[in-house]
């Protein structure tokens, strides 16, 4: 059974950094491109990033691009998350994703407020 288990969610002030980790079980991480997603309170789920299988290629949106570092580490099956300069739109819970999905997880909450 493939899982996704996203922490390091928490309060921050607008500005600051939080750093987000998703730890993978049930299939064979370095396989796998990653994505992490986003859904805000009254707005559907939004992809953030992906990463590639090796870590090379990344890709964000638009809303996050040079704010945002998407990483991980194959030996550790873990993605990473790098937040910086929050802003309060991107008060969301947080989602691991990859294609082979079977569940969305609990996600882990983000809120960026003063």
């Amino acid at each position: 059974q493939v899982q996704l288990v996203e922490s390091g969610g928490g309060l921050v002030q607008p500005g600051g950094s939080l750093r987000l980790s998703c730890a993978a079980s049930g299939f064979t991480f370095s396989s796998y491109v990653m994505s992490w997603y986003r859904q805000a309170p009254g707005k559907k789920r939004e992809v953030v990033a992906d990463i590639g299988r090796t870590g090379r290629y990344t890709n964000y949106a638009d809303s996050v691009k040079g704010r945002f570092t998407i990483s991980r580490d194959n030996a550790k099956n873990t993605v990473y998350l790098q937040m910086n300069s929050l802003k309060p739109e991107d008060t969301a819970i947080y989602y691991c994703y990859t294609n082979i999905l079977d569940y969305w997880g609990q996600g882990t909450e983000v809120t960026v407020s003063s």
